[in-house]
C-alpha cells in the first residue's frame, strides 16, 4: 500500500515576498526538492517523499496557491513560480539539489534548471508540463463553441450577478482544472498553460530522467519525447498502464527507476 500519511505537526512555514509558503522536510544526505502538479499539494507526492527520506534530505513544498501556501496577489507566469522556489532554496541554504517535478512542478523545474545550472545536480520530470499542446481542428471548434456558449450564457442570464453568473458557467462548461481553480488561480492557469518552455530545454545541463505514463492524456508521451530529444543529457522511461499520475499508477516500477537514477546515471 502506498503511504501518503502526513501529520500537521510536520509542516513548516516560510515567508517569501509576503507569501506564506508551506513545506515539509526530513532525512539526511544529498538534497532533493519535490514539486507537485497543478491543483495538487504536498500530500500527493508523499509516497515519493517517504520513499526517499531514508537516504536523502528531502523537501516537499506546497506551491503558491496550492495546499496551505498563500495565493499570489497578481497573475503569475511559470517564471514567477520558479523565482519563488529559487528564493525558498536560497533561504534554506539548499545547494546541489535534485529536482523532482510532476506536471506543473516539472514546468517549474525546467525554468530553474535552465536558469541556474550550477545549482541543480539532477532532475526527474514526471509527466511534465511545459510543451504547448498540438492544436488540432477539434480544439479550435471546441474553443469557438466555448466562446459562443459564454456569450449566450451572459445574454440569457443577464439578471444574475456577473461574477456569480461566470462561476456557474465555468463550473458547467470549463475544463476540470479550470473548474477547480478559482479567482486569481484561474487566470494564472490560463497564462501558464499557454507558455512554451521548449526553447529552454537545450539550456538544461543536468542529467535528466523523464518518466511518463503511456496513457497520459494531460501531457501526452510525445511531449516527453520532445524533451528527451532537446535536453542534452536525458533519457525517457514510459510506464505501461499509467496515466498522468504515472508515479502512483506504477509506484513499484517508479521506485526502482528513480533509485537507479539517483544512485548512478541514466
Amino acid at each position: 500500500m502506498v503511504d501518503q500519511k502526513i501529520y500537521k505537526d510536520d509542516y513548516m512555514n516560510i515567508n517569501i515576498n509576503s507569501l506564506n509558503i508551506n513545506y515539509i522536510t526530513e532525512g539526511e544526505g544529498k538534497n532533493i526538492l519535490i514539486m507537485h502538479g497543478w491543483g495538487a499539494d504536498t500530500e500527493t507526492v508523499m509516497p515519493v517523499f517517504n520513499h526517499l527520506k531514508n537516504k536523502f534530505k528531502v523537501y516537499a513544498i506546497d506551491l503558491p496557491g496550492h495546499g496551505k501556501s498563500d495565493k499570489p496577489k497578481e497573475v503569475w507566469g511559470t517564471r514567477d513560480f520558479a523565482d519563488t522556489v529559487k528564493t525558498f532554496i536560497d533561504k534554506l541554504g539548499i545547494d546541489n539539489v535534485t529536482l523532482i517535478g510532476h506536471s506543473h512542478g516539472g514546468r517549474i523545474s525546467i525554468v530553474l534548471a535552465s536558469q541556474y545550472p550550477e545549482l541543480i545536480d539532477k532532475i526527474i520530470l514526471i509527466d511534465s508540463a511545459g510543451i504547448v499542446p498540438k492544436r488540432h481542428f477539434k480544439y479550435y471548434v471546441k474553443i469557438h463553441t466555448f466562446k459562443i456558449l459564454k456569450k449566450l450564457y451572459n445574454t440569457f442570464y443577464f439578471w444574475n450577478d456577473k461574477e456569480e453568473r461566470m462561476k456557474k458557467f465555468y463550473k458547467k462548461f470549463g475544463s476540470s482544472d479550470y473548474r477547480n481553480a478559482d479567482g486569481i488561480m484561474r487566470n494564472i492557469m490560463v497564462k501558464i498553460v499557454n507558455e512554451n518552455l521548449q526553447p529552454l530545454l537545450k539550456d538544461i545541463k543536468s542529467p535528466t530522467l523523464l518518466i511518463w505514463g503511456k496513457d497520459d492524456t494531460a501531457t501526452p508521451v510525445y511531449m516527453g519525447e520532445i524533451m528527451e530529444r532537446e535536453i542534452p543529457d536525458s533519457g525517457l522511461v514510459v510506464l505501461d498502464n499509467a496515466g498522468h499520475f504515472s508515479y502512483l499508477d506504477q509506484f513499484i516500477q517508479f521506485k526502482v527507476i528513480i533509485d537507479n537514477f539517483l544512485g548512478g546515471s541514466i
